[in-house]
C-alpha cells in the first residue's frame, strides 16, 4: 500500500517527460489554482458585489480580467532570458523603491491604508513589485558576492540594508505583513547561499525585536494580537472578522455546504473574497476542499525548489537563488493567510498566492511562475546540451 502511494506522488512528480522544453506539471498547477482562484471569488464576492455595485459579478469579471492579464504576462515574461533580469535586477529594485515612495505621495487611502496607486481602472499595490523587485535583486547580489558572502562574518549587512529600505517605506503605508514577507525571503535567500549561523541568529533577532516594537507601539496592531488569542472574546469587535471566518470553517466541517451555499459571506464576513477567502472555501467545499488547495500550492512550492535546486547542479546560481526566493515568497505567504484565516495567526493583510481577489498581487504572481517556468526552460536546453556533449 504505501510503495503504491509513493509510487503514485513519484509519477505525479515525474509527469513532464525530460525530452520536455518546459514544465507540465508547474503549468498544469498554475492554470488549477487560477481557476479555482476564479470560481472562490465569483462565490465570496456575489453578495457583497450585489450591495456595493448592483452586480453580482462585478468582482468575477474583474478578476478575469486580472486572470488574463496575469496570462499575458506569464507567457511574455517566458520569452525574456534570464540574463535579462540578472542584467536589469538593480533597475528593478530601484523602480519598486520609486513606486513605494510614489505612493505615499499619490497613492489612495482605503481603511486607513495607503497602499495603492490608481491607474484608472485599476489600482496598481507596489508591495508587490517590491517582492519580486527584492528577490531579483538579491540574486543577483548572490551571485555577484558569493565567495564573499561565505566568507566574510559581516556580508548580510547590504542584502538586510536593500531590505530595510524597501521596508521603511512599506511601514509608512502601514504594511507589517509584506514587510515580514520581504524579511523571510531575505533570511531563505541568505540560508540557501551558504551564510553563517550567527548571522541569521542576529537577523532573526534583530527582526523580532523590530516587531515586537512595532506591535506594542501601535494600538491597533495590539488589538490585532490580543483579539487573534481569543476572538470571540470581543466576537462583535476586535475579534469580528476571525470569529466569523471560524464559523465558517465550522459551518463547512469536512464536505462543505455546497457551491454558493455560505451564510458567512452574506456580508457576515468582510473581505470574504480577498485575504478570508479561504473561509468561504471551508464553508462551501469543507475541509476537503481547503485540503486540495493547500496540497496544490504545496506542490508547486516542490516544484519550484525542484528547479532551483536543479539550476544550482548546472551552476546556474542566479536563476538557482531567484527560484529559491520564489519558493519562499509563495509558501510563506501561502502560509500566513492559511493561519490567519484559522486562527493561528494573527491578521495581516496578504492574499492567498493565485486564489484570492486582488488585481496587483494576481499579476505579479503570474509573473513570477513565468519566471520560474523560464528558469526550467533554460535548465531543460542546458541539460540537453550537456547530454549531448557526453554523448
Amino acid at each position: 500500500m504505501l510503495a503504491r502511494i509513493k509510487n503514485a506522488f513519484w509519477r505525479w512528480g515525474r509527469i513532464t517527460p525530460q525530452s520536455s522544453l518546459y514544465d507540465r506539471t508547474l503549468f498544469l498547477l498554475f492554470i488549477i489554482l487560477l481557476f479555482i482562484g476564479f470560481i472562490a471569488v465569483t462565490t465570496a464576492s456575489f453578495t457583497t458585489a450585489a450591495k456595493l455595485f448592483n452586480d453580482p459579478l462585478y468582482f468575477a469579471i474583474r478578476d478575469a480580467i486580472y486572470i488574463v492579464t496575469g496570462l499575458a504576462f506569464f507567457f511574455f515574461v517566458l520569452q525574456i532570458p534570464m540574463d535579462k533580469w540578472e542584467k536589469w535586477s538593480t533597475w528593478l529594485y530601484l523602480i519598486a523603491l520609486a513606486s513605494l515612495i510614489v505612493v505615499l505621495i499619490v497613492g489612495r487611502n482605503i481603511n486607513g491604508a495607503t497602499r495603492w496607486i490608481s491607474l484608472g481602472v485599476v489600482n496598481f499595490q507596489p508591495a508587490e513589485l517590491a517582492k519580486l523587485a527584492l528577490i531579483c535583486y538579491l540574486s543577483s547580489f548572490f551571485v555577484r558576492k558569493y565567495d564573499v558572502v561565505i566568507t566574510r562574518q559581516l556580508i548580510f549587512l547590504r542584502p538586510t540594508l536593500a531590505c530595510t529600505v524597501l521596508s521603511v517605506f512599506l511601514l509608512f503605508q502601514p504594511d507589517l505583513g509584506s514587510t515580514i514577507v520581504l524579511f523571510v525571503i531575505t533570511f531563505g535567500m541568505l540560508f540557501v547561499t551558504g551564510a553563517k549561523i550567527f548571522q541569521f541568529i542576529l537577523l532573526m533577532g534583530a527582526m523580532a525585536s523590530a516587531v515586537l516594537l512595532l506591535i506594542i507601539s501601535s494600538p491597533y496592531r495590539m488589538k490585532r494580537v490580543t483579539s487573534y488569542m481569543d476572538p470571540f472574546a470581543d466576537a462583535f469587535g476586535s475579534g469580528y472578522q476571525l470569529s466569523n471566518s471560524l464559523m465558517a470553517f465550522g459551518n463547512g466541517e469536512f464536505w462543505g455546504q455546497g457551491l454558493g451555499n455560505s451564510v458567512l459571506k452574506l456580508e457576515y464576513l468582510p473581505e470574504a473574497h480577498t485575504d478570508f477567502v479561504l473561509a468561504i472555501v471551508g464553508e462551501e467545499f469543507g475541509f476537503a476542499g481547503v485540503l486540495v488547495i493547500v496540497f496544490l500550492l504545496a506542490v508547486l512550492v516542490f516544484r519550484a525548489l525542484k528547479i532551483a535546486k536543479e539550476s544550482l547542479t548546472l551552476e546556474q546560481r542566479f536563476r538557482g537563488f531567484f527560484a529559491f526566493g520564489i519558493a519562499f515568497w509563495v509558501f510563506f505567504q501561502g502560509f500566513v493567510n492559511l493561519g490567519v484565516t484559522i486562527g493561528l495567526l494573527p491578521t495581516k493583510g496578504l492574499t492567498f498566492p493565485l486564489i484570492s481577489y486582488g488585481g496587483s498581487s494576481l499579476i505579479i504572481m503570474c509573473i513570477a511562475i513565468g519566471i520560474l517556468m523560464r528558469i526550467d526552460h533554460e535548465n531543460r536546453l542546458a541539460s540537453g546540451h550537456a547530454h549531448l556533449r557526453d554523448d
